[in-house]
């Protein structure tokens, strides 16, 4: 499922933005071409796709390709994990950076989570008044904080002095495990595996380097196509985009050039595939995954497929070019591409 917004709308309210670059070790495709194309005629910003060798880590990918972050000298430079659903204040990190002034500053996006949640997410402890990192753990097996990191994050060039840093480190120890035939430290075998939450912010924090800035606006990770529901959903909240028509989505209205929905149809929590069609008086729905709506600080738990030997009960997914006659329930289900339903399903992949 495609989420209804991505960073690119708030990357073009920065000031002086330049260029955005996506980095990942995908393939190249059509679909990703056509993305690149409409989103610079969109943004009027020039959009690059770099890809990697290998998965290099949220570090590695960046030091990769430093030259090309790097080349007409930026003064700074947004990074954004393409998990997550956010209000994106970059305009605000980037002032909240220029107001410290000085040394280069560092800023994390944080927000805040539930004790027992927390443990799912980089934990930073803060200074209260500076807003100074001053203990950073990555998913830690105890309480360590509240506020949890969101995977947003604003440079300066001076990070890959940092990133660098680890780098070397890994060479060193890569070389020095191997001479013993045991495995380095961090899991690799690679030295260009850089994470830059465990190896470089765990090493920052407290250097007066590394700062946090706190939004209450929304923010949730995207891990399922549950999640990518969920994020619809926020996103729609915020900007609604009503149509004429007879069918009414939980998560939106449906393009006619994606999917054919007839008369009557009813699509609750679910995604629906290109070119698929649902008949006349037809219900497909799912079953939300979205966070306890009593607890403000809640967020989306990860999903598992199955439990207790069973399909857990979640959205509803139809792949591509799937047929869903009229007067039939498709409920908490998962159908793959090209199939052709002739009766109800509940509970069931669909193979």
């Amino acid at each position: 499922g495609r989420v209804l917004s991505t960073p690119g709308p708030a990357s073009a309210q920065v000031p002086n933005m330049k260029e955005i670059l996506l980095v990942g070790f995908y393939q190249p495709n059509e679909a990703l071409s056509r993305f690149l194309v409409s989103a610079q005629q969109e943004f009027k910003i020039p959009i690059r796709y770099l890809q990697e060798y290998a998965a290099l880590g949220t570090g590695g990918g960046l030091y990769h390709f430093r030259d090309q972050i790097l080349s007409g000298g930026p003064e700074a430079f947004f990074v954004l994990n393409a998990d997550v659903c956010s209000e994106f204040p970059l305009p605000e990190m980037l002032a909240f950076q220029q107001q410290r002034g000085g040394a280069p500053a560092f800023v994390i996006l944080g927000t805040t989570a539930n004790r027992k949640q927390s443990l799912n997410y980089g934990c930073i402890v803060a200074n209260a008044d500076t807003h100074e990192v001053l203990h950073y753990v990555e998913k830690p097996s105890t309480f360590v904080s509240e506020v949890i990191n969101c995977g947003i994050y604003l440079f300066t060039p001076a990070i890959f002095q940092h990133i660098g840093e680890v780098f070397q480190r890994n060479q060193q120890e890569l070389l020095l495990y191997s001479c013993v035939g045991e495995e380095t430290s961090n899991g690799w075998q690679r030295a260009e595996v850089i994470r830059l939450e465990q190896d470089v912010f765990t090493a920052l924090a407290g250097r007066r380097a590394l700062y946090v800035y706190k939004t209450d606006g929304f923010w949730s990770q995207i891990k399922s196509a549950g999640s990518a529901i969920y994020a619809n959903r926020l996103y729609l909240s915020r900007s609604p985009c009503p149509r004429p028509g007879a069918v009414r989505w939980s998560s939106g209205f449906p393009h006619p050039m994606l999917c054919s929905p007839q008369d009557h149809t009813c699509v609750l929590n679910s995604i629906v595939g290109w070119d698929s069609t649902i008949g006349r008086w037809a219900r497909v729905e799912g079953t939300p995954s979205d966070p306890n709506p009593n607890d403000p600080y809640a967020k989306i738990d990860s999903e598992t497929l199955f439990r207790d030997g069973r399909l857990t009960p979640s959205i509803t997914i139809l792949g591509c070019n799937v047929t869903i006659p009229a007067e039939v329930v498709i409920l908490n289900s998962i159908v793959l591409p090209h199939k052709e339903l002739s009766r109800s399903y509940k509970n069931q992949i669909i193979l």
